[in-house]
C-alpha cells in the first residue's frame, strides 16, 4: 500500500512540473521593429533596430549578414569604448535595443553607399529563432528616432 502512494505522488510531481515547465518558457517570439541606417559618408555604416521577445525563452542575436558588405559585425559600446562582440542577449518578455550611442549593427568596406530612401536587406541570426529577414531604411546621416 506505501508503494503506490510513492509512486503516485511521484507521478503527480513530475506531471505538475513538465506542465510548469511548458507554460513557463515557450519557444523565443521575435519582433523586430524601427530599424534605419543612417546614410554612411565613409565605407563604414551602423544599423539600429530594436528586437522584441514576446516569448518565453532567451534568446541570442548571434550575427547579421547583408549583401552590402561581406564584413558585418555586432558592437557594444560601454564606456564610450566600441568592441565586437559574439552575441547579444533578447532577454524572454524583453527586447534588445540596438541605438544610437549603444549597441549597434557595424558594416565595414562596403560594396555602395545606399542613400536616404533606400534599403539595406539584411538576415539577423539567432541561436534559437529562425532567422529574420529586415530591409533597414537608410535616412539622413543626422536622423534620430528620439529627436523626431
Amino acid at each position: 500500500m506505501r508503494r503506490r502512494k510513492t509512486v503516485a505522488g511521484t507521478l503527480t510531481l513530475a506531471t505538475g512540473l513538465a506542465l510548469a515547465a511548458c507554460s513557463s518558457d515557450g519557444p523565443p517570439r521575435l519582433e523586430v521593429t524601427g530599424a534605419f541606417m543612417p546614410q554612411p559618408v565613409s565605407d563604414m555604416a551602423a544599423g539600429f533596430l530594436l528586437v522584441k521577445n514576446s516569448g518565453g525563452a532567451t534568446d541570442r542575436l548571434t550575427s547579421v549578414t547583408s549583401s552590402l558588405s561581406d564584413h558585418v559585425s555586432i558592437h557594444e559600446t560601454r564606456n564610450r569604448t566600441m568592441r565586437m562582440v559574439t552575441s547579444f542577449e533578447v532577454p524572454a518578455k524583453g527586447e534588445l535595443n540596438l541605438e544610437r550611442g549603444g549597441s549597434h549593427i557595424m558594416f565595414t568596406d562596403l560594396k555602395q553607399r545606399p542613400k536616404p530612401g533606400e534599403t539595406v536587406s539584411v538576415e539577423l541570426n539567432f541561436e534559437k529563432a529562425d532567422p529574420i529577414k529586415v530591409d533597414i531604411p537608410v535616412k539622413e546621416t543626422t536622423y534620430n528616432p528620439k529627436k523626431q
